[in-house]
């Protein structure tokens, strides 16, 4: 069984890094952008400022409490059903002999 286990983590390893490739590689052209002037005008021009925007987007107050209340809600109760496993598998008594 032991070839299995090893299989298994060089398995889990080459996921783990593919999918740090895969992150990487996506925030790159985000990372690598330059801001450069528009085609059709010269060096020496300036480049024109960015566009102001007067609504800034995002999230409502109620919507982040409501996620982080789902999300420890889920945490609990995973913890209970966790803790009662545990609780059955060492609960369990020897026969009398």
């Amino acid at each position: 069984m032991k070839p299995i286990r090893s299989i298994r983590r060089f398995a889990g390893l080459l996921a783990g890094l593919i999918g740090t490739a895969v992150a990487f590689s996506a925030a790159a052209p985000a990372a690598l952008a330059m801001n450069a002037p528009p085609p059709g005008m010269s060096e020496v021009t300036p480049v024109p400022p960015a566009p102001v925007t007067l609504i800034a987007g995002g999230m409502a107050g109620w919507q982040i409490t409501l996620i982080a209340l789902g999300a420890a809600l889920l945490a609990a109760t995973l913890a209970v059903l966790v803790d009662r496993v545990r609780a059955r598998r060492h609960s369990t008594t020897a026969p009398a002999t």
